[in-house]
């Protein structure tokens, strides 16, 4: 199976003065596509710990992503970090003047310019309606930190993915946890390959804890589901999506 990390890139997020949204967007959307994303790592915004950290995840994982630090300005130096990583020189992409130079209103200036230097023979993806493309170097893909723009480019890619999908089922479950561990137990004993989830919800009133099973195998789902379903105290099940 495909594997994945991503490295969150920025001060922001360690700081707290930012929310990382893109972690979450990214497990949800690689999961869909059948990709195990294995590892997220954030660290600060320093050359580098970006090459130390980009090198080991392209080493372990099939296929790492990158979040943030590519703007224009003084601490966007993701960039320099994934050149160091691969021991690259960074160079300046004329493609990419070329395209802002069709997008933007005014004359291509500095700050533009360092947003089009990347690392020597880096992959280009088009992305459709966004001036800046998807740099890729190896198996590293480059997104920006902002979520909008982060979503859309990775959408525009997302079939460069691909792997084996889960299958999921639900369980909202009326009793604790420590009323049915036993009855898990039995059922991951009897399906060892199963990813079983146990959630405890403490302000919903219809259910106390959220089950989830998960497999690629539809058959060997349905054959968990069936016999969690059958053994289960009668009347705690809420629901089963």
């Amino acid at each position: 199976m495909s594997t994945a990390a991503l490295l969150v890139i920025g001060n922001e997020i360690l700081s707290g003065k930012v929310r990382d949204t893109n972690s979450t967007f990214l497990a949800v959307e690689l999961r869909k596509l059948g990709v195990d994303l294995e590892r997220i790592v954030t660290i600060p915004d320093v050359i580098e710990t970006i090459a130390r950290e980009t090198r080991a995840l392209s080493e372990a994982f099939d296929y790492v992503f990158t979040s943030g630090g590519i703007g224009p300005t003084h601490d966007d130096l993701t960039m320099d970090g994934i050149a160091r990583a691969f021991e690259r020189e960074i160079v300046l992409n004329q493609a990419m003047i070329d395209r802002m130079q069709r997008y933007s209103e005014k004359p291509v200036n500095d700050a533009m310019r360092k947003m089009a230097m990347i690392p020597d023979g880096a992959e280009v993806l088009d992305v459709g309606g966004l001036w800046f493309p998807v740099v890729v170097v190896e198996n590293v893909h480059v997104f920006p930190g902002i979520p909008e723009l982060f979503e859309k480019k990775f959408h525009s890619i997302r079939d460069r993915f691909s792997g084996v999908p889960f299958h999921l089922t639900k369980f909202y479950v009326r009793e604790s946890e420590s009323e049915i561990a036993d009855v898990l137990n039995a059922l991951l004993a009897e399906f060892p390959e199963l990813m079983l989830g146990s959630y405890p919800k403490i302000n919903e009133v219809d259910y106390r804890v959220l089950l989830t099973l998960e497999s690629r195998d539809m058959a060997y789902l349905g054959r968990a589901v069936e016999r969690l379903a059958h053994t289960l105290p009668q009347g705690v099940i809420q629901r089963i999506e």
